[in-house]
């Protein structure tokens, strides 16, 4: 199957990058989301993206006004119906990504793949709400997309093969590295990686070390890039106690409960980069 058309729903941050990508790989991109205002972020986003890569050479100015020109904006999910690949990159919330996969089932033609970009989410059962379960599949990108190389892709119980090797065509096309992972909770990447953060949230909860001796002995002692709390921020705090727990109830062991400290930054609003305060202060 030849996929031409792609839509992205949700145009934050992993959106954006998403629609990124896939503009630079020639796609044609209906970029969704439910206000003027995100799409509007979203695509000065990109457009923030590409004048760096401008300005480094890397890319014409000409190059990045046909990439522009080939993400459409849109607010209507009905749009789906002009699309072979829709890639659903809305917040780790089952109950919303269920709704959108519903919608889009009956707007999508009956050759289109729908993929998630969820980070933690059962693949079957979002497929589940859909009357076309073997055309669903999970499509995890790394943040942030046009940087990050690998794509998790997860197969849910009746995903098609003929959709996994379509998808796994897209994303080498992208530039990435497809690794394909089984349906469980948190895939790979999220399972190992976010018990790590919990375990360093609970290093600071319980005055082990200060937040900058934690993140120091990471980066330096084990050549991580980013310390752990420092990368919580980055991800944003909500989206790390959504996986936590996620992991605890899929799984069923208390290593994976959630740190109270967390839980309480959450409560407080403290997400991190994106609101300005997490375990670290932004201006």
């Amino acid at each position: 199957m030849e996929i031409k058309n792609v839509m992205v729903v949700g145009s934050g941050q992993m959106g954006s990058g998403i629609a990124q990508v896939c503009a630079q790989a020639g796609f044609t991109v209906y970029l969704h989301d439910v206000s003027d205002e995100a799409l509007d972020k979203g695509v000065n986003t990109i457009e923030g993206n590409l004048s760096r890569q401008v300005e480094k050479g890397r890319m014409t100015g000409e190059e990045m006004r046909a990439v522009l020109g080939r993400i459409r904006r849109t607010g209507d999910l009905a749009d789906a119906k002009h699309c072979d690949l829709v890639i659903e990159a809305a917040r780790e919330n089952m109950q919303v990504k269920t709704s959108i996969f519903k919608t889009l089932a009956e707007a999508a033609p009956d050759h289109a793949i729908l993929a998630t970009n969820t980070s933690s989410l059962p693949i079957t059962e979002i497929a589940a709400a859909t009357k076309r379960p073997e055309k669903v599949i999970g499509m995890h990108f790394m943040n942030p997309v046009p940087v990050m190389k690998l794509v998790e892709i997860i197969r849910g119980l009746a995903t098609a093969e003929e959709t996994f090797a379509a998808v796994k065509e897209v994303a080498v096309r992208l530039g990435k590295t497809p690794v394909e992972v089984n349906d469980f909770p948190g895939f790979i990447s999220n399972r190992i990686l976010m018990p790590m953060i919990n375990e360093a949230v609970y290093a600071l909860y319980e005055g082990v070390a200060e937040k900058e001796a934690i993140d120091a002995i990471m980066k330096l002692g084990m050549n991580h890039p980013m310390g752990p709390l420092e990368l919580a921020d980055f991800i944003g705090l909500d989206t790390c106690l959504s996986i936590m727990e996620t992991l605890h109830e899929g799984l069923g062991d208390d290593k994976y409960r959630p740190c109270p400290l967390l839980r309480k930054y959450v409560k407080a609003g403290w997400l991190g980069r994106k609101t300005g305060r997490g375990f670290y202060q932004y201006h």
